[in-house]
């Protein structure tokens, strides 16, 4: 099982992304899917997280700014990044709770995309 994280780069305060993630391999199912950053020197840390059934949490700090989104038949979520600040910057990593075939559940991480926000 991979996680594949995509759509990083640099953009100006202001500014949009939008970051893809998606599950390959072969498994059984998917539960939790979310996005965490980690920006220099800090503690890696949620940004916002889709659970099955359509519930989202989003932080604080990027609520109003931020959306997750998923497409279940592509086993993938989405983060739409609006209004970026310089405080965004940061490595985004994608995880995703995923059972084997055999049930057992298991977290998995992405290789993390690189966000540079300028001011």
């Amino acid at each position: 099982v991979q996680l594949q994280a995509s759509g990083g780069g640099s953009v100006q305060a202001g500014g949009s992304l939008r970051l893809s993630c998606a599950a390959s391999g072969i498994f059984f199912g998917i539960n939790a899917m979310g996005w965490y950053r980690q920006a220099p020197g800090e503690q890696r840390e949620l940004v916002a997280v889709s659970r099955n059934g359509g519930r989202t949490n989003v932080a604080d700090s990027v609520k109003g700014r931020f959306t997750i989104s998923r497409d279940n038949a592509k086993n993938t979520i989405y983060l739409q990044m609006n209004s970026l600040k310089p405080e965004d910057t940061a490595v985004y990593y994608c995880n995703a709770d995923i059972a084997s075939r055999s049930g057992l559940w298991r977290t998995y991480w992405g290789q993390g995309t690189l966000v540079t926000v300028s001011s």
